[in-house]
């Protein structure tokens, strides 16, 4: 292709040549639409000062060049970073595993990256570094998933200056706290079991300190107490299926129990394992109930009926609450916070048996 003398130094041809086999830049694009770079950045974050015709005439350059506003342009153009920094802690778990992905799901939609730090342990230490390297890396606000009492207390003592948003623990009336509502889904549960007719109900809990956990705990304990039943003896997990079958088989040996509730679906699920191999049958001899409805829930034998959290639901509504934090809106008040649970019934529940 051949162009005659007539294309000028500033002409629309010569403008692409110079860009060849380099990325445009944002200058690149104010040269070839013939505006400044702040009106470019200006149309970058959807100004509202921006001439309908300088709009379109910097849009018609960046496709002409394919130009892709990177990281550090948007940065520069609203003084953001684009980056959000997520602290969680005991990731494996079905749980925060699904909550991470809700929330880079929704923080990818809103033109977001995360940048995230898994935490093995979670002292003090540990917490304030994980907090104080997120800040260095510029995040524009961070979601902590503190499952702990601990972690939150040494959240609160942390020095951030950005936005956050905690999920299960409570810091103080001027942080946003999202989880599901623990004391309700263990109420339900709760009363499904004595509503089939059991005398009481078991309980394999979490560990002690985890916001879930206690809260399950104390919600089982004021059902029972509310109804007039017995309330035995809580028997104390680590959210693994190992430590529900351990437990499992010490409640196995017990014929006087007929309905267990536990705290997680794990547990459950080793439960399940334990009353089988002591040749109880479920729900015959014994009913269980479990919490979070994990996706293999409803394919364990029998199906397990549980506590549905809607893990999803939290992650996203934590990582819009933080954009509203961020961007200085209104934000909900703590009831609209706490995500609402169900209870699923499946086979491994039923009418207490005559004995």
């Amino acid at each position: 292709m051949t162009r005659s003398a007539a294309d000028g130094p500033g002409s629309r041809w010569r403008s692409r040549r110079n860009f060849a086999g380099s990325r445009p830049v944002m200058d690149d694009v104010a040269k070839l639409a013939g505006v400044s770079k702040q009106t470019v950045s200006r149309v970058l974050n959807d100004h509202p000062a921006v001439r309908p015709a300088t709009r379109e005439a910097v849009l018609e350059a960046m496709r002409e060049l394919g130009y892709r506003p990177s990281r550090s342009a948007r940065s520069l153009a609203s003084g953001r970073t684009r980056m959000l920094g997520v602290i969680s802690f005991d990731a494996a778990r079905y749980g925060p595993a699904s909550i991470l992905t809700a929330i880079n799901t929704a923080a990818q939609d809103a033109g977001y990256l995360v940048s995230s730090i898994a935490l093995d342990t979670a002292d003090h230490d540990t917490v304030v570094e994980a907090v104080n390297r997120l800040s260095a890396e510029g995040a524009d606000g961070v979601i902590a998933i503190a499952p702990q009492l601990w972690v939150g207390k040494a959240l609160a003592e942390t020095d951030l200056d950005t936005p956050l948003v905690v999920l299960e623990n409570a810091l103080a009336n001027s942080t946003p706290l999202v989880t599901g509502d623990s004391r309700t889904g263990a109420r339900k549960a709760t009363e499904h079991l004595l509503g089939l007719g059991h005398a009481t109900v078991w309980h394999i809990a979490g560990p002690t300190g985890w916001t879930s956990a206690d809260h399950r705990l104390e919600s089982w304990r004021e059902t029972l107490s509310g109804a007039g039943a017995e309330v035995p003896d809580p028997l104390v997990g680590d959210w693994s299926a190992d430590s529900g079958y351990d437990l499992g088989r010490l409640l196995a040996r017990r014929p006087e129990v007929t309905a267990v509730f536990a705290s997680n679906d794990q547990m459950a699920l080793g439960l399940l394992h334990a009353l089988h191999e002591a040749g109880r049958s479920v729900p015959g001899d014994v009913s269980v109930v479990g919490y979070d409805d994990i996706p293999e829930a409803a394919h364990l034998l029998p199906p397990l009926t549980t506590v549905r959290t809607d893990f999803a639901e939290i992650g996203t509504r934590s990582l819009h609450l933080l954009l509203n934090r961020i961007d200085g809106t209104a934000e909900p008040s703590r009831d609209d916070s706490l995500v609402p649970v169900d209870l699923v019934v499946r086979r491994s529940s039923g009418p207490v048996r005559e004995r």
